[in-house]
C-alpha cells in the first residue's frame, strides 16, 4: 500500500537546509514528501520535485524575469499565484495527502495563500517566524495550523531541530493516522453563536438534531462568520439559524471582530432557507480595555474578561444595523424569517444587566421592521433571545421551512 504524500512548499534558495531536515523528518515518521520550490534563486541542499520555474508559468511569467525586475512584493506576488493554481491541481488530482510550509513573512504568505485555496479538513500547516502574531490575515476562514517557529528559520540547532521534528510527527500523523468516522450523513443547518446567545443556539441545536438534522455552530467571531458564509456558498448546505449577527455591529462601528461586508449574502442570493435574529446587536468588541480607541471615550463598557471589552451600541448605530441587516435579507431568494426578541438580544441585555437598554432596542426593531421588504417574515415574540420558546420557535420555524422546500 502505498504511503500518504505531503506536499512540501516553501523558498528552497534560502530554506534549503531546514527543508532537508524536514522532509528527512517526515519520511522517518512514515510519510512520503513531494517538495515544491517558491523561490526564485537557486535551490539549495536539494533538487525540488517541482521547480520554481513550473510555478512561475503557472503564474504566467519567467523566473528570470522576476530576477530582472528585481521588485520584490511583485515577485511574492507571482509565486503566489503560481503556488495557488500548483497546489491545487495536486489536490484535484489526488497527487497529496497533506501540506507542510515553512518561512518568515514572505514565505508564510506564499505558502499560507497556496493553502487555502484547500478544503477545510485537508492536513495544512505552516512553520512560521509570524506565528505568534496576528494570524488571521494568513489563515482566514480555513483550518491552517500555524506552529510559531520561535527562532528565526536560519539553520538548525537545538531549537530549531526540535520545533521542525515536532512539526514533521504532526503532520505525518495527520495522514498516517485513522481517518475521522463520518456519521450517516444527514441535511446540515448551519448556526451562529456567541457565549451571550449560547443558551438561545443550544437549544435550538438540540432540537433540530433530534429532528434528523446535523448542526455546524460557527462562532460569530468575524472569522466565524466569514467561514459560515463560504461554507454556505458551497452547496452543502439546507438551511441556516443565523441566531447571531453581531459581527454586522463591529463592522459598522469599528470594532474587531467584523465580518466584512458580505456578512448574510451567502443564504439570500443562494437560495437556503433562514431563519435570523438579532443576538448580540447590543455590543461592539474590542480587545483589552486600554485598546479601545479614544473616539469611544465616555460609552457604555462591559469588561467581559481581561483580553475582551464590550461596548453597547447606541441608538443611531442600532439604526444603521437594522438596516444594513434589513437590506441583507431583503435580497432573500428563498424563505427567509426575521425573529425579533422584545425582552433582550443578549445575556446582558436584560432587566438589570450592564447592556439592558429598551430604547436601543426599539430603535434597532423600528429600523428592522421599516426597512424589511415584504418577502422577510418578521416574527416578533414577547421574550428574551435566551428564553427557551423563542429558541425552539426559530428550529421549528427552520424546520418547517426544510420540509415545505423537500
Amino acid at each position: 500500500m502505498a504511503k500518504p504524500v505531503v506536499a512540501i512548499l516553501g523558498t528552497f534558495n534560502t530554506k534549503g537546509r531546514e527543508f532537508e531536515y524536514l522532509i528527512k523528518a517526515i519520511q522517518k515518521a512514515g510519510a512520503e514528501v513531494l517538495t515544491i520550490d517558491t523561490g526564485i534563486g537557486d535551490p539549495q541542499c536539494i533538487k525540488p520535485d517541482i521547480s520554481s520555474d513550473e510555478v512561475a508559468e503557472a503564474a504566467g511569467v519567467k523566473v528570470a524575469g522576476l530576477k530582472e525586475k528585481s521588485d520584490r512584493g511583485y515577485a511574492i506576488k507571482c509565486m503566489v499565484s503560481g503556488a495557488e493554481k500548483i497546489l491545487s491541481k495536486l489536490y484535484e488530482d489526488e497527487r497529496i495527502n497533506a501540506v507542510i510550509g515553512l518561512g518568515g513573512s514572505a514565505g508564510t504568505t506564499i505558502g499560507t495563500s497556496a493553502m487555502r485555496m484547500l478544503p477545510v479538513g485537508f492536513p495544512k500547516m505552516m512553520i512560521s517566524t509570524v506565528a505568534s502574531g496576528n494570524v488571521r490575515p494568513h489563515v482566514g476562514e480555513k483550518d491552517i495550523i500555524m506552529m510559531n517557529s520561535v527562532v528565526d528559520i536560519a539553520g538548525i540547532n537545538r531549537i530549531s531541530s526540535a520545533i521542525l521534528t515536532n512539526a514533521a510527527n504532526a503532520i505525518a500523523g495527520m495522514v498516517t493516522g485513522p481517518a475521522a468516522e463520518i456519521a450517516d450523513e444527514k441535511p446540515l443547518i448551519v448556526a451562529t453563536m456567541f457565549g451571550v446567545t449560547t443558551p438561545c443556539v443550544t437549544k435550538a441545536k438540540d432540537y433540530l438534531e433530534a429532528a434528523g438534522y446535523e448542526v455546524i455552530v460557527f462562532s460569530a467571531s468575524g472569522v466565524g462568520g466569514k467561514t459560515m458564509e463560504a461554507l454556505i456558498e458551497s452547496g452543502m448546505i439546507r438551511g441556516v439559524l443565523d441566531v447571531t449577527t453581531t459581527e454586522w455591529c463591529d463592522e459598522l462601528v469599528g470594532g474587531i471582530l467584523g465580518a466584512g461586508p458580505d456578512r448574510l449574502d451567502a443564504a439570500a442570493l443562494c437560495g437556503i432557507p433562514q431563519v435570523v435574529s438579532v443576538g448580540a446587536l447590543d455590543m461592539v468588541n474590542f480587545g483589552s480595555k486600554e485598546t479601545v480607541p479614544d473616539k469611544f471615550k465616555g460609552r457604555n463598557f462591559y469588561e467581559h474578561n481581561a483580553t475582551v471589552t464590550l461596548m453597547r451600541t447606541t441608538k443611531e448605530e442600532n439604526v444603521e444595523t437594522g438596516a444594513v441587516i434589513a437590506g441583507k435579507l431583503s435580497k432573500s431568494t428563498a424563505p427567509c424569517s426575521l425573529f425579533i426578541p422584545l425582552k433582550g438580544v443578549s445575556m446582558i441585555d436584560a432587566e438589570g444587566m450592564p447592556f439592558y437598554g429598551p430604547e436601543e432596542d426599539r430603535a434597532l426593531f423600528d429600523a428592522l421592521r421599516k426597512s424589511c421588504s415584504d418577502n422577510v417574515k418578521i416574527v416578533e415574540k414577547d421574550m428574551h433571545i435566551n428564553d427557551e420558546d423563542f429558541a425552539l420557535a426559530m428550529a421549528m420555524e427552520l424546520e418547517r421551512m426544510l420540509k415545505e422546500e423537500r
